[in-house]
């Protein structure tokens, strides 16, 4: 079995019926459909992680509305590229009438510079951006370019779509349709594709080609696991392992561990991760799994990442550790995390309760006659600037999200919270 084009590639639909996965999107009736029906595509970032068919897609939208595409890939493409694409569109323009799309892999790789140097023609319509992204668009694409563009969020296939592809591959692909081949367990290699259909079917590919001398070729579930083993041991900074990494990065910081967190910061940039990226997850990590616990902590993750931005690699590994070794041995705490989390949960389930009129700002004459603010006593007139009156809707009365950890700081947190309120609200 020798082929030069990857399986993924071979099976790449060419029709937008035999696209799979993303209904929240494409089903009828839906952003994306009915934008194909009309056979005109605005410019758009499609977003989300590897293998979701991003690329797919936007070489279909250009088909369907039978657009012009060039394509470029912002890992290998510079400024002049990006003219040149711009200079052909604009000749077609004039002559053909065309819609020209410029789809932009990995748009958020690209810098600012080449990003301005784009502007201007998707404002005049000569060319029509679609830019692909695994990264948060409002990070990394310029705020005058991202709101000429509609974001469009694509999910992680499903286990069903994933055992869709699958029986797609063996019946329909010229090379693997000629094979006899049983899916007996699929649990193994869909959980390894984490949703991401190209690592589906890599995998596919290359258990069919390690065992492509057997009669019956036969999917099991042990035969996965120990191929995966020995083939994805490197970091795939295309994204690849990119959430596997950054997963046991977060987790052994949250844990304590900083000899495991340097060895997966080392592993993520060696592979040529986006340290934007993993300070980013840092800033968040900081109030997710210390906040209160070490306040100084988001600090730290704020200064690091606002470093690296001023500095660049190689020498931002040096900061990047830095960050690393201090959250990783500092106090842990999640009570941040979790008080906003319980109140987001409670007011999902009360809804718009009323605000009491104490509360309320009267900033007329008839407010004020309502009783708008009336009876409301301001804190810095009492001693220690403290009185206690409540605050709360009356029907929530009582009720306490703060759950402090056992952490220094956590427990005068408590501490505090008794002193002012007394039993008010319950420490546990």
């Amino acid at each position: 079995m020798d082929n030069v084009i990857p399986l993924a590639e071979r099976l790449r639909p060419k029709k937008i019926e035999n696209y799979i996965g993303q209904s929240k999107l494409l089903a009828k009736g839906k952003a994306l459909r009915t934008i194909i029906e009309n056979k005109h595509i605005p410019s758009m970032i499609l977003c989300g992680p590897p293998g979701v068919g991003k690329t797919t897609l936007a070489q279909l939208l250009a088909l369907e509305s039978e657009a012009t595409i060039s394509s470029l890939s912002a890992i290998s493409s510079g400024v002049k590229d990006l003219r040149e694409v711009i200079q052909q569109a604009e000749k077609q323009h004039l002559f053909k009438k065309k819609q020209h799309i410029l789809f932009i892999d990995e748009i958020h790789r690209f810098s600012k510079v080449q990003q301005d140097a784009l502007l201007n023609a998707v404002e005049k319509g000569i060319v029509t951006l679609i830019g692909a992204t695994t990264e948060n668009p409002s990070f990394e694409v310029v705020s005058a370019l991202l709101s000429r563009c509609q974001v469009y969020v694509l999910e992680s296939l499903n286990k069903e779509e994933l055992l869709t592809i699958l029986s797609f591959a063996i019946e329909k692909d010229e090379i693997l349709k000629n094979k006899k081949i049983e899916l007996k367990e699929t649990d193994e290699i869909i959980k390894l594709s984490g949703g991401d259909a190209r690592k589906l079917l890599n995998l596919l590919e290359m258990y069919v080609q390690s065992n492509w001398n057997e009669d019956t070729i036969v999917l099991l579930n042990e035969k996965v696991l120990e191929l995966a083993q020995k083939t994805f041991i490197l970091y795939d900074k295309t994204g690849e392992m990119h959430y596997d990494l950054i997963s046991a990065f977060i987790k052994s910081i949250r844990g304590s561990d900083p000899n495991a967190a340097i060895y997966w910061l080392a592993r993520m940039l060696e592979g040529g991760e986006d340290p934007k990226f993993i300070a980013r997850r840092m800033l968040i990590l900081s109030s997710e799994d210390i906040g209160i616990a070490n306040p100084n902590a988001l600090l730290m993750a704020n200064t690091t990442f606002q470093a690296i931005q001023v500095i660049g690699m190689p020498e931002a590994r040096i900061i990047l550790s830095e960050c690393v070794l201090y959250l990783a041995t500092s106090p842990k705490g999640n009570t941040s995390y979790l008080a906003i989390d319980e109140a987001l949960d409670l007011v999902r389930k009360t809804g718009n309760l009323p605000v009491p009129l104490h509360l309320r700002n009267a900033p007329t004459k008839w407010m004020s006659e309502q009783g708008y603010g009336k009876n409301y006593s301001y804190a810095h007139q009492y001693e220690q600037n403290f009185i206690e009156q409540e605050y709360f809707p009356t029907e929530l009365s009582n009720t306490s999200f703060i759950h402090p950890g056992s952490s220094k700081k956590e427990q005068e947190l408590a501490s505090y919270i008794k002193k002012l309120w007394k039993n008010k609200y319950p420490i546990e």
